[in-house]
This record gives C-alpha cells, sequence and structure tokens, in this order.
C-alpha cells in the first residue's frame, strides 16, 4: 500500500473515533429521554424516535447532500460557522460529522434497551432517598446501561469506520485530507488493475472490524461482571 493508502487507514480510524466520542454522551442522553416506561409517548417523543432513526431510511448520499446544503461554507449554517472559523464541507471534521449521524441510530438502539431493562425500582428507591434526576442518570441509570452503551460505541464505531455514501457526498475524497478507508477501496475497484490494492484495503478494514468486535466482546463481559456485583 502506498503512503496515501496508509493516511486513508489512520484517517478512517480518526473519523470514526471521534464521530464515537461526540457522539456517545448525546446517544446516552437521547436513550435516557427514549426509554420512557410509563407507557405514554407524545408526538415530541415520537418525532425525536423519528428524526434518530431518520439516517437509517434516507440514502446516504442524501443525507450527505443535505448534511452539504445546510453546513457548506454558503449553506445558511455553514456561512454562520465558517465566518467563525468552523468548517465541516471538505474537511475531515466533516466526515466525523457525516459518520457520526450515520451511526447515531445504532448508537441510541442498544442503550435504549439497556436502560429500559434496568428496575424502574431501582432508580425510585434512588428517589425516595433524596437523589435527584442527574445523580441518579449518573449513577444509578449509566452504570447498569454500560453493556449496552458498550455495545453503542462498537456499532457507532464500525458503522463510522465502513461510512461511504453521506462522506464523499459531503466532504468528497482528497488525498490526506478527506480519502478515508471506504473511498479508497472504491477508487482502487475503479482503476484498472487495481484489484491487488483493493484486496488489500479490504483484509485491513476487515482485521479493524474483527478487532473492533474483540474489543467489545471482552469489555461488555467486564462491563457485565461489574454490573452484576
Amino acid at each position: 500500500m502506498s503512503t496515501d493508502d496508509l493516511f486513508a487507514v489512520f484517517l478512517s480510524l480518526k473519523v470514526a473515533a471521534t464521530a464515537t466520542l461526540f457522539g456517545l454522551p448525546m446517544a446516552l442522553l437521547t436513550a435516557k429521554i427514549l426509554a420512557r416506561r410509563n407507557g405514554r409517548r407524545g408526538l415530541g417523543l415520537s418525532l425525536l424516535d423519528a428524526a434518530v432513526h431518520l439516517p437509517l431510511v434516507l440514502p446516504p448520499v442524501a443525507t450527505g447532500y443535505g448534511l452539504l446544503l445546510l453546513l457548506g461554507r454558503h449553506g445558511p449554517i455553514g456561512a454562520v460557522l465558517t465566518k467563525a472559523g468552523i468548517v465541516f464541507a471538505f474537511d475531515w471534521t466533516g466526515a466525523a460529522l457525516a459518520a457520526g449521524i450515520m451511526a447515531f441510530p445504532l448508537m441510541v438502539r442498544p442503550i435504549r434497551l439497556a436502560i429500559e431493562a434496568i428496575d424502574p425500582e431501582v432508580e425510585d428507591s434512588a428517589r425516595t432517598l433524596g437523589a435527584g434526576p442527574v445523580i441518579r442518570f449518573l449513577r444509578i441509570t449509566a452504570p447498569l446501561a454500560m453493556p449496552g452503551l458498550i455495545a453503542g460505541g462498537v456499532l457507532g464505531f464500525a458503522k463510522a469506520l465502513g461510512e461511504f455514501g453521506a462522506t464523499i457526498t459531503f466532504v468528497g475524497a482528497i488525498p490526506r485530507a478527506t480519502l478515508t478507508l471506504p473511498t479508497a477501496i472504491y477508487q482502487a475497484v475503479q482503476a484498472p488493475g487495481g484489484e491487488a490494492k483493493a484486496i488489500a484495503l479490504c483484509a485491513v478494514s476487515a482485521a479493524l472490524a474483527f478487532a473492533a468486535v474483540l474489543v467489545s466482546d471482552a469489555a461488555s463481559r467486564w462491563a457485565a461482571r461489574r454490573v452484576g456485583r
């Protein structure tokens, strides 16, 4: 593999890690909001649930184009951010944003299921002892939902690592700038005689995914032991 290919691998790891790092706290908060146990779901929660899962339904290219229209240098939001020195379009930060948006539903789902599996009596007991909502969330909900949090993080990382459509539409495929591993594989497949390069990049992608699964399994078992104590 060339130096540009190695840069694409490391950029993909950087993009996926950034997307997961910033997306996971928001996914935890969103999952907590959606995990209502009283059986009531108003219009606001229904709209939030639909918005969270929208990236799973829309074509990734449509998501990327929407980001380009909104956050491009001449977009309604992007123009304001550009004046403040914040640029997303055709920059690696935009790749992290696009990957994070596409991975967000996969992060929310397992966290939400983990929170819904927590016995309501645990939080009710803490409430009767005077623990406020923030304390209950940080000291009870988040630790007990740790297996789901880990699963959501790994799923989000894997999705962000392999994101292609939204990323290439929003930030392009600029070598040493926005060229990620999936885009490099696509370009290698399209180029005459690029089969060997594509196979090598696919092998790297598979190795990274395999490593993520192993880390996820070890972390989930550790979290399950901690919760079981």
